[in-house]
């Protein structure tokens, strides 16, 4: 097969993420000296015995715990592929996880993880705003399979969720804390680490686990297991692919958590397949240039928006001073402001929709993190599906626009900006 113990060294001295991209996992060798890591689009895999094929199955089943030095082989694609774990070896690397798992979409990953961890009689506790996929999960769909659901806002103090946990009766019963941070798309920030904290202090025999939405970040810009959190989930969709041409999703965190994640993945059938998986590969290759250049032009866009007299607010991480008190949360927490900016236009809804259907050079169209700069409408689009009283209450107003910063020239954004602004 192509992959290969991972080797992070060099003469002793740990390479770089950035490095490892191009290598990790991966022995040319093992496929005829291809420099890239093939497709190995494939259903099944040959055993070279029967006595191997049992093997493999009672690992990938748990029915055994594995012996010294025994390897998972390979089996069939719905539960392991070559693209896919090499994938995975180099996607732990930017978050410093020990596991991970690919998922066929951002939801994917998100509702396989949530039920893994979560069962009937438990309750949740989760940020405000979230992604609207996620809302719509956490307030339609969980509460079928029995699962009470308690909301907070992003920014609120943990011990205020812990109050109204214990208010409702559900302290005692609490699973799993869901935080997406920074929030889609107010960009509001939420303290890992506290809460984090809070799950540790509602522990029970069965630990309350903490599990964070990085999407808009990305593993560059923020590694919430660095601050407590036990699960890191993305849209690979988004900033990890970067091209607007794949779906996918990951989970990570540490080994004996994945392992039941990769086998209610198996089950559901929730993984992706080997194209995207070498789809990702590629984009992994240049995250850090891609990026870098999103968060740099986002100040620039920032900055014009900032001082637009038809610009009402703008919600950017670049913009927090010290007397706000999630400027302490920030600093600590994320290491850039990232690409994602949020404005309100002066007016609603209807000079939202002129400023969008002027725009040309940025997209009109939902995603984000990808090379070209995208805009969208959160309240009729991205979070249509949210209360519309929660939405007001959550500050995604019918005046919002959403921005994801490119790759382009700052100037030529600015200007069609401009121009677009003029039309309001």
């Amino acid at each position: 097969m192509a992959r290969r113990k991972p080797e992070g060294y060099l003469n002793g001295r740990p390479l770089r993420p950035e490095s490892l991209m191009m290598s990790y996992g991966y022995n040319p060798e093992l496929s005829e000296g291809a420099i890239k890591c093939p497709i190995f689009q494939t259903s099944t895999f040959t055993f070279k015995t029967a006595e191997e094929g049992k093997a493999f199955f009672e690992i990938a089943y748990g029915l055994r715990r594995r012996g010294p030095g025994e390897e998972l082989g390979l089996i069939y694609s719905r539960l392991n592929n070559p693209d896919l774990e090499i994938l995975e070896d180099r996607l732990t690397l930017w978050d410093e996880a020990e596991c991970a798992a690919v998922f066929a979409s951002g939801m994917a990953a998100i509702s396989t993880t949530l039920l893994t961890f979560l069962q009937p009689g438990d309750a949740l506790l989760h940020s405000e705003p979230v992604y609207g996929g996620t809302d719509y999960l956490l307030k339609h769909v969980l509460p079928r399979f029995g699962i009470r659901v308690v909301g907070f806002r992003a920014g609120a103090p943990p011990e205020a969720a812990e109050a109204e946990l214990r208010r409702l009766g559900l302290a005692e019963r609490l699973a799993l804390i869901y935080i997406e941070t920074p929030a889609n798309p107010t960009n509001a920030l939420v303290d890992i680490a506290a809460y984090a904290a809070l799950a540790a202090r509602l522990s029970g025999e069965r630990p309350v686990l903490t599990a964070v939405d990085n999407t808009f970040l990305g593993p560059l810009w923020q590694q919430p297991l660095r601050h407590g959190a036990d699960l890191v989930l993305y849209s690979a969709t988004k900033y990890i692919g970067g091209h607007s041409d794949l779906i996918a999703g990951v989970c990570l965190g540490r080994r004996e958590l994945l392992d039941q994640v990769r086998f209610l993945r198996t089950i559901f059938g929730t993984m992706a397949g080997p194209h995207t998986g070498w789809l990702l590969m590629r984009s992994l290759e240049t995250l850090i240039p891609r990026m870098t250049a999103q968060m740099k032009t986002a100040r620039h866009v920032a900055e014009f928006l900032n001082d637009h007299p038809r610009v009402d607010r703008v919600y950017y991480l670049g913009n927090l001073t010290e007397d706000d008190p999630q400027y302490e949360v920030y600093h600590r927490q994320c290491s850039a402001p990232g690409g994602m900016i949020a404005f309100d236009v002066v007016g609603g809804e209807r000079e939202a929709f002129r400023l969008l259907n002027a725009l040309k050079l940025i997209k009109l169209a939902v995603s984000l993190g990808s090379n070209e700069s995208l805009a969208e409408h959160p309240a009729t689009m991205t979070h249509a599906d949210v209360d519309p009283e929660e939405r007001l209450e959550l500050g995604i107003t019918p005046a919002m626009v959403r921005l994801s910063i490119g790759v382009e020239h700052p100037e030529d954004l600015i200007a069609d900006l401009a121009q677009a602004l003029e039309a309001v």
